[in-house]
C-alpha cells in the first residue's frame, strides 16, 4: 500500500512553510527506511504546537521529531545548568548562544525541551487511553541535527539530556546527528520503528490522536489557485464605464472570492488598493483568498491595505495630526453615535481641509456593504482617484445590523451607481441538504423583502453533509456545547478525515463563548478566541483571529460574517427576534461544503426554533 503522508509529498513545492533542506534530508530517511504501515505528518497543527515530523502507526507506537539546521561551529554554543532557588527546584538546563562578542539566551529554541513537551502532551492531552506508566514508552521523542556530528551533539546537550533523563533512556528519546542519519541505520535513528507490533498501542488510540495531526482545510486550500465560473471571473477582470460597480448575492456566492481576486488584480496593474470592511476578523480571510490569485505574485498581504472602516477613520485623524479630536470623540457617552456618525463627519472634515496630505487610492473596494451606511460609501469615495475604480458587494439577508434599508435607490443614485446590480445567485459553499434548511429557515423566519436565497448548483455532486440540532436548556448549554466540539472529531461520521483544528465554534454572545472556551481549557483543548470581556483586548484577538492557527477556532456570530468552515458548531439562546433570526441566518451559511464531508451543529434554547429543529436529519432534545 501506498504511504499515509500529509501534506502530500506532490504538495511540497507549494507549502507556505517550505521543508528546510535539513527537514527534507530527515523525511528523505523517513520514507526511504520505515515501512509503509507508518504515516509521517510534517508540521501538524498540534493544538498550537508545530512539530517538524510526527510518525504513526496504529499498530505501533508515535514518534515525533525536532529537526534543527543548525551550524554548531557558526555560533559558540552552550549549556547551562540554571541556579536554583531552592535544591528541589533545579530549572532545566539554559541554551546559550554567543556572536559577535553579544550573549542571548536560545531556551526558547532548545530541542531537547521541546521534545520533551510534545511528548509530554502527546500521553497526556491527546491519547487518554494509553495506559499510564507503560503507555509513555509507545511515544519515541527524538532530535536530528543533519547538519552537525553526533559527537558535537552530545556533547552540547549532555546536561539538557540528563535533566530530562533522555540519557537513561536513549531508546525513546533518541538525538543524533549527521553521522548516524547518513548511515541509514533506523535502529539508530528510530529504534522503535523496527517494530512490527506494540501491546501498549491499540487502532482505538491512533484513531484518538490522527484528528490531531490531518492536515486542516484551510492550509490545504491555501495551496489552490482560485476557481472561479465565468460570471465570477468577467467580474474580476473588467471594469464599468464610470469605474463604479455594486454586486449582490446570495450567501456562498463567491461575492467575498471576487472582491478579493479583483483586489489583487488590480494590485498586478500597479494600482494601489484599499480595501474595507466593518467586521474586523474578515480582514484575514479576504487575504487569504487574495493570495490565492495568480496575478498577485503574492504581494497582496503588504502591499494592499487591508482595514476597517473605523480603524480606517482614525489613521486619516493620526496622519493628519488630529488624534486629540479623535479621542475627545471617545469621552462621550453616546458610543453609536460616535461609531455611526460623528467620527465620519470629523474625518470628513479633514480630508476637506487638507485635500492634498490624504492618502488617495486607485481603487476603493468595500466587503459586506450591507453593513455600511452611505455616508461612509460617500466618505471613501473623497479618498478614490480620479478615474479611479470603487466596488461595493453586498447581501441584505445578512443585515444583522439592520442597515441595508438605508440603501435606498435614492441613495445609490447619489453614490455613484447607475444601472442594475451585478448579480452572483449560484451558492458554491452550501452543501446541498445544508442549503435546503438554510431555505427553510429563510422562508419560516424571515420577511420575503429581506430574503435573498442562494439557488443550488446542478452540476455539483451531492457531498456528505451530517447535521445535527440539539435542544437543550440554557443552564447546561456551555456544556453540551462542549460536548458537540469533542464529539465532532471523536464520535462523527467524519473523524477519520476531520482536523481538530478545523472545527469552529460560534455563539452571539463573548460571556458564554468565554464560558466555553474556558471548559475546553480545562480538558486540555487550546483554542484562538475573541472573547475577551475587555474591549480593547477582544479587538486585538479579532484582528489576530484567523483559520491557519494551529487551535479550535472561536468567535461570535457577529465576527464570521463572511467566513467560512466545513466543522461548526453553533449556539443560540433562548431570546430570538428579527435582528438574531438574520444573524442566526448568517451562521448556518458559513458552512462549507467538503470533498470528504461536513459538519454543523446547532445547540438551541430557543422554544421559538423547536419544531424547525426538530425537522433535521438528526436531533435530540437534552435535559
Amino acid at each position: 500500500m501506498a504511504r499515509f503522508v500529509s501534506p502530500p509529498k506532490s504538495e511540497f513545492s507549494k507549502l507556505r512553510q517550505p521543508l528546510t533542506d535539513g527537514e527534507q534530508i530527515v523525511f528523505d530517511f523517513f520514507d526511504k527506511y520505515l515501512s509503509e504501515e507508518w504515516e509521517i505528518y510534517i508540521q501538524p497543527h498540534l493544538n498550537g504546537l508545530r512539530p517538524d515530523f510526527v510518525l504513526l502507526n496504529p499498530n505501533v507506537g508515535i514518534a515525533v521529531y525536532e529537526v534543527k539546521d543548525w551550524n554548531l561551529i557558526a555560533m559558540q554554543y552552550h549549556v547551562e545548568p540554571q541556579e536554583p532557588q531552592e535544591p528541589q527546584n533545579r530549572g532545566s538546563p539554559r541554551l546559550i548562544g554567543k556572536k559577535d562578542g553579544k550573549t542571548f539566551s536560545l531556551q526558547s529554541q532548545n530541542p531537547i525541551e521541546k521534545v520533551y513537551q510534545y511528548k509530554e502532551e502527546i500521553f497526556n492531552l491527546y491519547c487518554p487511553r494509553l495506559k499510564q506508566g507503560s503507555g509513555f514508552s509507545a511515544i519515541t521523542a527524538g532530535v536530528i541535527f543533519p547538519f552537525a556530528s553526533d559527537t558535537s551533539v552530545h556533547s552540547l546537550f549532555k546536561e539538557s539530556l540528563k535533566f530530562r533523563r533522555f540519557d537513561q533512556y536513549k531508546q525513546f528519546y533518541p538525538v543524533i546527528g549527521a553521522d548516524s542519519l547518513q548511515s541509514g541505520k533506523l535502529e539508530i535513528v528510530f529504534p522503535e520503528g523496527k517494530r512490527i507490533c506494540s501491546r501498549f498501542m491499540k487502532p482505538e488510540m491512533y484513531q484518538d490522536f490522527r484528528n490531531w495531526l490531518i492536515e486542516p482545510d484551510f492550509s490545504a486550500e491555501q495551496r489552490k489557485p482560485l476557481a472561479l465560473d465565468k460570471v465570477q471571473k468577467g467580474l474580476v477582470t473588467s471594469r464599468t464605464p464610470n469605474g463604479y460597480r455594486r454586486i449582490k448575492g446570495a450567501a456562498g456566492s463567491g461575492k467575498s472570492l471576487v472582491l478579493a481576486a479583483r483586489a489583487a488584480e488590480l494590485l498586478g496593474e500597479g494600482k494601489t488598493v484599499l480595501v474595507i470592511t466593518f467586521n474586523i476578523t474578515l480582514l484575514h480571510y479576504l487575504m487569504d483568498i487574495a493570495v490565492r490569485w495568480p496575478c498577485s505574485n503574492g504581494r497582496t498581504r503588504k502591499d494592499i491595505t487591508w482595514l476597517n472602516f473605523h480603524y480606517w477613520c482614525k489613521r486619516v485623524c493620526v496622519d493628519l495630526g488630529h488624534e486629540d479630536d479623535y479621542k475627545k470623540l471617545w469621552d462621550k457617552d453616546e458610543k453609536n453615535d460616535t461609531l455611526n456618525v460623528m467620527l465620519p463627519a470629523l474625518v470628513e472634515k479633514l480630508i476637506d481641509a487638507y485635500p492634498n496630505d490624504i492618502t488617495k487610492y486607485d481603487a476603493i473596494m468595500v466587503d459586506e456593504g450591507q453593513d455600511f451606511m452611505p455616508l461612509w460609501w460617500s466618505l471613501l469615495r473623497k479618498v478614490c482617484k480620479p478615474a479611479g475604480e470603487m466596488l461595493l458587494v453586498a447581501d441584505a439577508t445578512q443585515d444583522i445590523y439592520e442597515t441595508a434599508k438605508s440603501w435606498t435607490d435614492e441613495a445609490m443614485s447619489g453614490a455613484g451607481f447607475s444601472g442594475p446590480w451585478s448579480e452572483l445567485d449560484i451558492s458554491y459553499r452550501l452543501p446541498e441538504l445544508a442549503l435546503e434548511k438554510v431555505c427553510e429557515f429563510a422562508n419560516q423566519f424571515m420577511p420575503p423583502e429581506a430574503i435573498n436565497l442562494p439557488k443550488r448548483q446542478a452540476s455539483l455532486a451531492l457531498e456528505t453533509c451530517y447535521l445535527r440540532w440539539v435542544h437543550v436548556d440554557e443552564s447546561a448549554a456551555s456544556n453540551q456545547c462542549c460536548e458537540e466540539l469533542l464529539r465532532l472529531v471523536i464520535t462523527n461520521e467524519l473523524n477519520d478525515e476531520l482536523a481538530v483544528t478545523d472545527c469552529t465554534f460560534l455563539c452571539d454572545k463573548k460571556s458564554f463563548g468565554y464560558n466555553v472556551v474556558s471548559i475546553l481549557g480545562n480538558k486540555g483543548i487550546k483554542s484562538v478566541h475573541t472573547y475577551e470581556p475587555d474591549t480593547k483586548e477582544s479587538r486585538r484577538q479579532k484582528i489576530g483571529f484567523y483559520m491557519g492557527d494551529a487551535r479550535v477556532k472561536a468567535t461570535t456570530l457577529h465576527s464570521f460574517k463572511g467566513w467560512e468552515a466545513r466543522a461548526l458548531v453553533i449556539y443560540i439562546g433562548p431570546k430570538v427576534n428579527a435582528k438574531t433570526l438574520a444573524l442566526i441566518y448568517t451562521g448556518l451559511t458559513r458552512l462549507k461544503r467538503h470533498d470528504q464531508g461536513s459538519c454543523l451543529t446547532v445547540v438551541s434554547s430557543s422554544e421559538m426554533l423547536l419544531e424547525y429543529g426538530k425537522s433535521w436529519p438528526s436531533f435530540e432534545m437534552v435535559y
